[in-house]
């Protein structure tokens, strides 16, 4: 008589992934991941991706308009209610690193749909979405240099070595 468990076994597997479609790619996704790469005043440093997954448990908390999941603003939803899950799920897939460069500006005004006109560049997005979290759950970096250090540049911009003068501070 023949075994019937490796076809009860496939069938199981393939209607949890089926019904859970993030649960395979949240596998494949990696454990850490360097951001800030081209950044020029602030150095890269090393995200740990599988510490953000094992706390959120949910992608598209982080990931939201690329899981296909309902986006959760109403305005949204508008057109975004049949989305489905795209291929690429990094912030960098939608939001440009450089939003005013001429490219990006040129690509904006040629666009048929004019509401993403202010969708906000890649820092942006990544500070909004990093530091509103860690605020809204008490725990996580919500400083600059929490997260990277200063690179040579942002030193040379940021620290002159002279402390603001509190009483040149102009009283209303």
């Amino acid at each position: 008589m023949p075994s019937y468990k490796p076809l009860i076994l496939s069938a199981l597997i393939l209607s949890v992934t089926a019904s859970f479609p993030m649960a395979a790619s949240c596998l494949s996704a990696p454990d850490t991941i360097i951001l800030n790469q081209g950044g020029k005043l602030f150095q890269p440093f090393e995200f740990n991706h599988a510490k953000h997954i094992q706390t959120i448990k949910e992608c598209a908390d982080c990931h939201h308009h690329t899981t296909g999941t309902l986006p959760p603003n109403p305005k949204c939803a508008k057109c975004h209610a049949n989305s489905s899950p795209t291929s690429v799920v990094s912030c960098k897939g939608c939001h440009s690193a450089t939003p005013f460069s001429p490219e990006t500006l040129s690509e904006k005004s040629n666009a048929k749909e004019r509401y993403h006109m202010d969708k906000m560049g890649l820092k942006g997005a990544m500070h909004q979405s990093c530091i509103s979290c860690h605020q809204k759950l008490s725990a996580g970096p919500t400083g600059c240099q929490e997260c990277h250090e200063r690179s040579a540049a942002g030193k040379a911009l940021y620290y002159t070595g002279k402390v603001a003068d509190k009483s040149s501070k102009k009283h209303h």
